[in-house]
């Protein structure tokens, strides 16, 4: 019988493809499994940020702050492509929060993670100022400081690419149904979510990083203990035309103490969030009627120009599985991460509570200190400083790199280039090889995307469907007809007709 699996993790979101790239760098044989495809739910409708957490600061979660600090430059180093410094806005009138508590909550946000890469915080002039451009003109000064933007759902691929290039075996579009113990080892079911189709894998240990299912995967695996169900959390945004020029972001000071950004977003549009709705249910992920009169009212308050539902292109909404800490207000609970492995000896079962985007990889080497005693690894840490595929450029600077790729493939348009440089980086030259033409590269699908790229996503970033493109692996759904959709789909059934 083949020797089982070191770890079987359940989930292909950000922490699940995190500890998995981990796991297998360091010699551990891995099995992931999703349901979906990767950052189908909450991984990919966040706020799109690698940030402290300025508001966090608030709840005195220092510890957390802090470590989101730090790690927002260590991921910085690794994903220079998909992850780029963002400078913040925050406008301050009377009726925000006093000016001496901003102040101060900034000099802890600049001090506490030992500040490097990006510049600190300061108070600015806006009325008639470019930062300031957009706004009610009774505004007149603010705050600046910085975090970075960041592709969420590529930093889940890539990471799940990292981990299957190091030896994991990743499984997307496959369900975890069950789990038992047999001697020393765990029988996993599992079930192919298209066809429902079985199959069965063995492993030592298993990692459950469900997400908002953390809770459904313990009552599938028999003799677990029991552990408080998360506190969900329902996020959703809105994206809609350019509200204000410049590439800087706003954060937004509501009358009920929470704060919402507005982000410049894909060139030709604005990013509006997040809510924190309590909901019941993993299944809840759909923005409401109430949610999108909050966020319009909350950026009106500030801006001169109103948005209405109307002018909405886009909206999405995730659930996020917060540990429950037992806070009143869905605001209020903690967003660091709980885990919690069974006791006593033989095959393990780790579940992972809460979390954010900017912390997977720290999260990543706790899970794996806590199986460190029940399984041998062939090394210790090593993500912090090895690059993510397609961050290896000369000192991080894509500048220059993207200098290089208009000259070895001229015949690019600019923004096609910045689009393939930003979401492939190096890796580029895997996609567009010796091309010396868009003619190498096949048809035109719509909005830039070719035969060559399609076929790229599917073979190597797991990509099957349409939404799994255009969605996740880019946002060019938010420039592409129906129509143009619709021949993407009928593309990918014709080739995968004649694999």
């Amino acid at each position: 019988m083949d020797q089982p699996f070191d770890l079987l993790i359940v989930g292909g979101g950000i922490n699940g493809v995190g500890i998995a790239r981990d796991a297998a760098g360091r010699g551990l044989k891995v099995l992931l499994v999703e349901q979906d495809d990767l950052a189908s739910h909450t991984s990919s409708a966040s706020t799109k940020l690698i940030h402290g957490g300025l508001r966090y600061l608030e709840h005195y979660e220092f510890r957390l702050v802090r470590e989101s600090l730090i790690e927002r430059e260590r991921l910085m180093r690794i994903a220079p492509h998909i992850i780029r410094p963002l400078e913040f806005v925050l406008p301050h009138h009377r009726g925000s929060r006093p000016a001496w508590m901003v102040r101060l909550g900034l000099f802890l946000y600049d001090h506490l993670g030992g500040r490097d890469a990006l510049p600190g915080s300061a108070s600015v002039a806006l009325r008639g100022t470019a930062r300031g451009a957009g706004l009610k003109p009774e505004i007149a000064k603010g705050f600046t400081y910085s975090d970075c933007r960041v592709d969420d759902a590529r930093l889940v691929v890539l990471n799940a690419i990292d981990a299957r290039e190091r030896g994991a075996d990743i499984r997307t579009r496959t369900r975890f149904v069950e789990a038992a113990r047999d001697g020393d080892v765990w029988i996993a079911t599992l079930a192919d979510s298209e066809t429902g189709a079985r199959s069965v894998a063995r492993a030592q240990h298993i990692v459950n990083v469900a997400g908002p299912w953390v809770d459904k995967v313990l009552g599938s695996v028999a003799g677990a203990a029991a552990e408080r169900a998360p506190r969900l959390v329902k996020g959703s945004h809105i994206v809609v035309p350019r509200m204000f020029p410049g590439e800087h972001a706003f954060i937004l000071q509501n009358a009920d103490k929470r704060i919402v950004f507005a982000i410049p977003y894909e060139g030709d549009f604005t990013l509006v969030g997040t809510t924190d709705i309590a909901v019941g249910s993993a299944d809840a992920a759909r923005i409401d009627d109430d949610e999108i009169a909050y966020l319009c009212t909350s950026v009106n308050d500030w801006f001169a120009t109103p948005i209405t539902p109307a002018d909405i292109v886009w909206s999405y909404a995730g659930v996020r599985p917060l540990y429950d800490d037992g806070s009143d207000s869905a605001s209020a609970v903690t967003r660091d991460y709980v885990m919690k492995l069974g006791t006593g000896e033989g095959p393990q079962l780790l579940s992972i509570f809460g979390g954010k985007l900017t912390t997977y990889r720290k999260l990543a080497e706790h899970a794996l200190e806590k199986l460190e005693p029940f399984v041998t690894m062939t090394r210790g840490p090593w993500t912090d400083c090895e690059p993510l595929p397609g961050g290896d450029m000369a000192d991080g600077d894509f500048a220059a790199f993207m200098r290089a790729v208009r000259a070895r493939w001229p015949f690019l348009p600019a923004a096609l280039a910045e689009r393939m440089g930003r979401a492939y980086g190096t890796r580029i030259a895997d996609l567009l090889g010796e091309a010396r033409s868009l003619a190498d590269l096949g048809a035109d699908l719509g909005g830039g995307l070719h035969e060559r790229e399609v076929s790229y996503l599917v073979e190597q970033e797991y990509a099957r469907t349409a939404d799994d493109i255009l969605w996740r692996r880019s946002k060019l759904g938010l420039n592409l007809s129906a129509d143009a959709a619709r021949r993407l789909t009928e593309y990918l059934a014709r080739e995968k007709a004649h694999v």
